[in-house]
This record gives C-alpha cells, sequence and structure tokens, in this order.
C-alpha cells in the first residue's frame, strides 16, 4: 500500500513538473493564436470573398487573385519587390558579417559599440522615415550639404526614380544590420577559441582564419540571418512608406504598400488585399524554405 501511494505522488508531482512549463508559455501562446494565427487563416478565407466595408462579403472564388495577377502595375511592384529584397539581403549578410568581426576584435568598451550597433533597432520604423526623409532633403538636408561642401551636385535622393530604390535599401539596412550583427556576433563568441589559437600556430593568416575556419563555423547562424533578412525584405513597408509613400513614379512601391492600398484605399477593397496577402505568404514561405533547404545541404557537405 505504501508503495502504491508513492508510486500515486510521485506520478501526480511528476504530472505538476510537466504542467508547469506549458503554463508559462500559455499566455504568450494564446496572445500568437488571437493576434496572429487567427487573423492569418481569416485573412485567407477573406481572399476569396470581395467586400467594400468589412461587413458584408460576397464569395467571388478565386477571381481576387486573377485580378491581381492580371493587374498591370503588379509587374512593377514585383520588380521593385525583388530588386529590393535581392540587394538588401546581400548587403546585408556582408555588412553585418563584416561588423561582427570588427566588434569581435575590440579589446575595450565592446558594450558601446553592440549598442551603437543595436540602437537604429530599437527606432520606430515611422520615425526611421521621417528622420532620413530631413537628412537626404535635397534642398536642407545635411546630406547634400555635406556634398556641396566636397563640391557635388544636389542628388534627389527622393525624386530621382534611379536614387529612390538606393536610398531605401540604404535606410532597411542601417535598421537591421545592427540586429544581424548582434547575432552573428554570438556566433563568433561561440566557436572555440582554441581552433583559432591553432590555426593561429599554424601560421594562418588573418584572412585564411577568416576564410577557411570562421566563415565555415558561422553558417548556421549566417543561414538564420538569410531567412531573417528575406522574410524582413519582403515585409518592408513602414519606413519605406513614410520616406518616400512608394515614389517617385512607383519606383520604391514594394509588395506590403500594394497589399495596403488595395485593402485600405479607394476604392477599399478587403478581399483583394487578402488575396495579395496570402500570395506575399507564399512566396516568403517558399524563398524561406528554400533557403533553408539550400543551406542544410551545404552545411551536411
Amino acid at each position: 500500500m505504501l508503495i502504491k501511494k508513492a508510486s500515486r505522488r510521485g506520478s501526480s508531482v511528476s504530472w505538476s513538473r510537466r504542467l508547469v512549463p506549458y503554463l508559462f508559455v500559455a499566455p504568450n501562446f494564446a496572445i500568437f493564436l488571437t493576434f496572429i494565427i487567427w487573423p492569418a487563416i481569416r485573412g485567407f478565407w477573406i481572399s476569396f470573398f470581395d467586400s467594400t466595408d468589412g461587413v458584408h462579403f460576397k464569395y467571388v472564388g478565386n477571381a481576387n487573385f486573377k485580378e491581381i495577377l492580371h493587374d498591370p502595375t503588379i509587374s512593377q511592384v514585383a520588380r521593385n519587390t525583388i530588386t529590393y529584397v535581392f540587394f538588401y539581403v546581400l548587403l546585408a549578410i556582408t555588412i553585418s558579417i563584416a561588423l561582427a568581426l570588427v566588434v569581435n576584435e575590440q579589446k575595450f568598451a565592446k558594450g558601446f559599440f553592440r549598442a551603437i550597433l543595436f540602437m537604429p533597432v530599437m527606432l520606430s520604423p515611422v520615425v526611421v522615415g521621417l528622420i532620413w526623409s530631413d537628412i537626404v532633403d535635397r534642398k536642407h538636408g545635411p546630406l547634400n550639404a555635406a556634398i556641396k561642401m566636397l563640391g557635388g551636385g544636389a542628388p534627389g535622393w527622393l525624386v530621382d526614380t534611379n536614387l529612390g530604390m538606393v536610398t531605401v535599401v540604404f535606410v532597411g539596412l542601417w535598421v537591421h544590420v545592427g540586429f544581424y550583427s548582434i547575432i552573428l556576433l554570438a556566433g563568433l563568441q561561440g566557436i572555440d577559441r582554441s581552433v583559432l589559437e591553432a590555426a593561429s600556430i599554424d601560421g594562418a593568416s588573418r584572412m585564411q582564419t577568416i576564410r577557411q575556419i570562421i566563415l565555415p563555423l558561422l553558417k548556421p547562424t549566417t543561414l538564420v540571418i538569410i531567412i531573417l533578412a528575406t522574410i524582413h525584405g519582403f515585409q518592408s513597408f513602414d519606413f519605406i512608406y513614410t520616406l518616400t509613400g512608394g515614389g517617385p513614379l512607383g519606383a520604391t512601391t514594394l509588395i506590403v504598400q500594394y497589399i495596403y492600398e488595395r485593402a485600405f484605399g479607394v476604392p477599399i477593397r478587403y478581399g483583394l488585399g487578402s488575396a495579395a496577402g496570402v500570395i506575399l505568404f507564399l512566396v516568403i514561405f517558399a524563398f524561406t524554405a528554400l533557403n533553408f533547404i539550400v543551406g542544410r545541404r551545404r552545411n551536411a557537405v
């Protein structure tokens, strides 16, 4: 009897211990389910309907998807989005690795440099757009003032169709590169120092150590950064909308702005905006899965 009672008590205690972690996770999971998962499911459902007021919905099947594919502006939006994501991801990886390597070599004030790197991440995207719209202002911006002092002209960063994309890519990098650098810095500090010391003893130069030891060991962390940067690139909207409004002449209009304008513009088309959102989800999922599969295969090799 005593053994049975002890076993029952032990089983109840073990169940309590197993239950406690889930109780801690439950509030976050409830919030995530309410504000992320359910709206996503609802948006997918609405994509098959048409509504101009958000109350009355008319089933239209896949008509919204067909309308998007035949929209004459979608080709420019897709081209802008792909251009932005390509250069954003490529430069983000390159710059963040370089910054992480530099900060990792700092002997003093490492915390200060980390704080400087991470500071733009904490700013509101709308504030970022307003700050940089003043900095790159053609007539009164400090950037053009500095260029004039060096004998240059006054580039129209926000009004030139060729410079508009350059500007938004730069600002996007300014916002997020610090975040990626901190993640890569953590990966660098996780590398066994004995491996680097062995390479130094064998006479490897600094560039050889980086290329043949550090970068291969950073592949898992770099894969995470590539996936995060790809998602951030496709989802970029708020600071671009504040900075350029999608201009000049639609040169910086990306897919999220297209979704916003179709859903809440004139006329309001909630179903059309939801259908564009579903397409964006599928594109991000495809790119993320591709990056993950290719990255895993390269790591396996």
